[in-house]
């Protein structure tokens, strides 16, 4: 195994930590500002809930590995191994900036920045984008935002005037977020991982090892917590009743799990944002403002990155 391709593996493997660390917190976040669950208690079931969708994603929902892994197509192993590496690289640093502000980016966002940012800086020769991978990938974005707002406030429209306990109820609605956030991310990465593997010529680790691997250190990565991102989301950004917490979590949570099934990769961060904005009260419009510029700084800044990082290493 050449240097390059153990890199690009701890890289990859850095990735999954930082997202488990920055993007997961964020299934969880309604839970925690609605006082349905602790912050401790909250991370230790988002942890397991992530372990476990990203260790049965490819087994319940294989088709938004394969939409990632055909995004670039790449023709030059060594030059390729070395884009990836740069594309890594940039999601890193983004996500690390950006949770230091307690900002909640997106690192499948920024996945699809810093692919196209290293892409770019191979050439055409060398990096072939797939049109009908991107247009998915394009699809999920978008659809998760407004797909996620509208799904939020029906639900908030439909349990508004029900008499349930709604606390308990979103204990569990926490931890499915949680889960279809690893069944997302965990393909994503798992993918990237088996993609690097077929551009160096080597496959020593199995799909099935790898994959447990990737749940594991997601698991890990959410272990940490990422608590200012937990207060932005669940408590700064929106004014959130048991209801409208349980409301958010049902309507994110539908737009992940339909949006497995259809192979698209979509932002869990991005999803539950907009099902907050959806169903909360009373939206902050300083924090959404906020949010929203570090979600348009996201393409352009890691992109960039991902330009100058390849054309450092070539």
């Amino acid at each position: 195994m050449t240097v390059t391709a153990v890199l690009i593996r701890i890289l990859v493997f850095a990735v999954i930590l930082v997202n488990g660390w920055t993007d997961a917190p964020n299934a969880i976040a309604t839970a925690v500002g609605s006082g349905a669950l602790s912050f401790r208690k909250a991370v230790r079931l988002a942890a397991v809930c992530n372990f476990a969708g990203a260790a049965l994603s490819c087994l319940l929902f294989p088709a938004v590995a394969a939409t990632i892994g055909d995004l670039v197509h790449f023709s030059d192993g060594p030059s390729s191994l070395i884009a990836l590496c740069a594309a890594m690289l940039s999601i890193v640093l983004w996500a690390v900036a950006a949770w230091r502000f307690g900002l909640p980016t997106s690192e499948s966002h920024a996945l699809l920045a810093g692919l196209s940012g290293s892409a770019l800086a191979l050439g055409a020769r060398r990096a072939v984008p797939d049109p009908a991978a991107w247009r998915k990938a394009g699809l999920g974005m978008v659809l998760s935002l407004i797909a996620g707002f509208l799904a939020a406030a029906l639900f908030r429209r439909i349990l508004s005037n029900r008499s349930f306990h709604a606390i308990r109820f979103q204990r569990y609605t926490a931890g499915g977020m949680a889960f279809f956030h690893g069944v997302q991310d965990g393909q994503k990465f798992l993918a990237l991982l088996l993609l690097a593997d077929s551009l160096s010529g080597d496959a020593s680790i199995p799909t099935l090892p790898l994959l447990l691997l990737t749940a594991l250190v997601m698991a890990l990565g959410t272990a940490l917590g990422g608590k200012p991102i937990v207060e932005k989301v669940g408590s700064e950004l929106a004014q959130l009743s048991p209801t409208d917490a349980l409301s958010a979590d049902l309507g994110a949570g539908v737009v992940l799990l339909v949006c497995s099934l259809l192979g698209l990769p979509v932002s869990t961060t991005h999803a539950k944002v907009a099902a907050v904005c959806g169903a909360g009260r009373g939206l902050d419009l300083r924090v959404a403002g906020e949010i929203g510029g570090a979600w348009l700084l996201t393409f352009p800044c890691c992109a960039a990155l991902a330009f100058a990082i390849t054309k450092l290493m070539l």
